[in-house]
């Protein structure tokens, strides 16, 4: 048991919401996962044919849809249209929540277009993209080039867009930082039509450095030239069982990558650690491998992307019967580990999902597509989750971890937990995440003069008191976890649900050079703010509307003032 056991709840009464979430497997089983299986065989298709024209073809598609998008901007009345944003529906966006500004006035650019993988520069190690490439998509092309991109997020359909505008993150983060980290250049529409591109050396630094964490509200990201490493045909991946307190469990992953006194040129290339129960976790390490290696006699290969393996985090729990072992993972599938299965999320929507019963003759449709989920949820099932269920993740410095798990237990109890160490780097100008002023000067285990180690901490389920009948107010407990982590040099990524007001959203996070761009770039009155396109509560329409006309209304009378 925690040495911090969770406070007792009295028990709640079941309403009719609980058994449509319930029995909601019937829908994901004869609608949703059939029609995903066909979303995922058309936009493969598409992606091949695109795949298969000329780089200067390409190239022409692409200037001819960004004339588009600078031409629908110049048709904008910013009095009467209201704030622009893309025109991709709410439900597409990855994550498992609403949002909610898409409700009220707004003015639509169409971005569906910019699919593209449009180069793969060996000589330079950078392959440019648009902003709707998915990480499957990139993946497929680049790995067997022996290439790929230093931070690829576990999700198949998470967006180059999303993870530059917003948070990406992967177990190779100890090393290269988040996926914001890892860019060269910048292809941005901004709110006055003007194409620019943007680096980190040139007129257009300080923006650069401002887009990451902006949510798109800067700008209109086209394309993006993004850093390549090589890479091996395998991963060769330890798995290490642990047990003890949490704060045993805490530093344990400390050590796992990052060793006291150890050489941090030794450093694993894959981290990631799985808290199973408050005593107990499983921490991975891994390392790239050659084919030759891989298959030598006596080493094992698991497949583990087949349709009718065991789900990868359930996989991993088996170390803790079986001691620690080693195998070895084709490198793309050890990329998209968690897609099937959503890390753990589809152990509550479809529960007889990881059995094996249903993996043989079914799993190849796996996973659904997350779209279709929200399609099909309806208004009382996502309030349900709003109040029932935590999607999070938790930044905050490594040396915080313990703190991190204790309180997270005490508030929540969700297993399992996600950690994922990151460098957060010290950069030439103060971002909108930030490490701890003056960490340098009193470096931390995993720490250096150019970059404070961070962690991940990713809570995704239902906390022990909803799976124990008891009452939990999910609102409440996400505020609780906000205020802890502004007290803590913490941030939380902004696809989360979040109950922050304006005034701590902007103790959370560093304001400074986000205005200074919303100014200079002229995105007032034509950009919505980050904070209202970040909120994901729970608002009905009527204060949906409200919100945006005060904020409109606030944004033009600034935008004529500077005018």
């Amino acid at each position: 048991m925690s040495t911090l056991p969770a406070p007792p709840r009295p028990q709640r009464k079941k309403i009719w919401v609980d058994y449509l979430v319930q029995f909601r497997w019937i829908i994901i089983v004869f609608v949703v996962l059939p029609l995903s299986c066909v979303i995922y065989f058309l936009s493969y298709l598409e992606e091949r044919k695109t795949e298969k024209k000329p780089y200067k073809q390409r190239q022409k598609e692409h200037e001819e849809n960004v004339h588009k998008v600078v031409k629908r901007l110049q048709q904008r009345n910013p009095f009467k249209d209201g704030l622009v944003c893309t025109a991709r529906k709410p439900y597409i966006v990855v994550g498992m929540r609403h949002v909610d500004y898409k409700r009220a006035r707004h003015f639509e650019v169409d971005l569906s277009p910019f699919n593209n993988v449009l180069d793969v520069d060996r000589e330079r190690m950078v392959v440019k993209v648009e902003p709707l490439v998915t990480m499957g998509q990139l993946s497929r092309i680049t790995v067997p080039m022996n290439l790929a991109l230093p931070v690829v997020s576990e999700l198949n359909d998470l967006t180059v867009g999303g993870l530059i505008n917003g948070y990406g993150i992967e177990g190779s983060s100890h090393i290269y930082g988040l996926f914001s980290d890892t860019l060269v250049s910048l292809e941005v529409v901004l709110a006055d039509g003007k194409v620019v591109r943007v680096t980190k050396d040139n007129e257009y630094s300080d923006l650069f450095y401002a887009i990451p964490w902006s949510q798109g509200t800067l700008g209109l990201l086209v394309s993006a030239e993004i850093k390549l490493i090589p890479v091996k045909e395998y991963m060769r991946l330890t798995y290490k069982p642990v047990r003890g307190s949490l704060g045993e469990l805490a530093q344990a992953y400390a050590d796992s990558f990052a060793p006291k006194g150890g050489d941090p040129k030794k450093m694993p290339d894959f981290v990631e650690s799985l808290i199973f129960t408050p005593t107990e976790g499983v921490f991975m390490t891994g390392a790239y491998a050659s084919e030759e290696e891989a298959k030598r006699k006596g080493n094992v290969i698991n497949r583990v992307g087949w349709w009718f393996k065991p789900w990868f985090y359930q996989h991993a729990e088996t170390a803790l019967k079986r001691g620690e072992f080693v195998e070895y993972i084709p490198t793309r599938e050890y990329y998209h580990r968690h897609t099937r299965s959503l890390f753990w999320e589809m152990k509550l929507i479809l529960p007889f999902g990881d059995q094996w019963w249903f993996r043989w003759p079914m799993g190849w449709m796996m996973p659904p597509k997350i779209s279709l989920m929200k399609i099909t949820q309806g208004e009382a099932i996502r309030k349900y989750y709003h109040d029932m269920h935590v999607i999070q993740d938790m930044l905050l410095p490594m040396h915080k971890v313990a703190d991190a798990l204790e309180f997270l237990h005490r508030e929540m109890e969700v297993y399992p937990i996600w950690l994922c160490p990151h460098r957060l780097f010290k950069l030439p100008v103060k971002t909108m995440v930030y490490p701890e002023p003056g960490f340098e000067l009193d470096p931390k285990q995993g720490d250096n003069s150019f970059a404070q180690m961070f962690a991940d901490i990713g809570v995704y389920y239902a906390p022990g008191p909803v799976l124990r009948g008891e009452e939990f107010d999910g609102a409440e407990a996400v505020h609780r976890l906000e205020e802890w982590l502004i007290q803590n040099h913490g941030f939380q990524p902004q696809y989360s649900v979040s109950e922050l007001s304006e005034d701590n959203f902007w103790r959370m996070f560093d304001r400074e050079l986000y205005d200074h761009c919303r100014r200079k770039y002229k995105a007032i009155g034509t950009f919505m703010d980050v904070y209202y396109k970040s909120k994901k509560g729970k608002k009905t329409e009527k204060e949906v509307l409200e919100a945006e006309a005060a904020i409109a209304e606030t944004e033009y009378a600034v935008a004529e003032k500077e005018n």
